[in-house]
């Protein structure tokens, strides 16, 4: 599991945040788990299969 100790602040529209958030009870997901998400689909976009090797390294076992 990865270490979640960094904080990422953002500026949301009100009436988009809202309609996130009703997605992502729909899902039954939370906003932060699904914001997780998309930056992780979006490193592996840019960085291919391989991204946790260049992200964590090859040693770590949280990578």
């Amino acid at each position: 599991m990865e270490n979640r100790t960094a904080r990422l602040t953002l500026l949301i529209d009100p009436k988009k945040k809202a309609v996130f958030e009703q997605l992502c009870s729909q899902q039954d997901v939370t906003p932060s788990q699904m914001v997780r998400k998309f930056i992780r689909d979006f490193i592996e976009q840019e960085l291919g299969d391989t991204w946790q090797e260049q992200v964590f390294g090859k040693d770590d076992p949280l990578g």
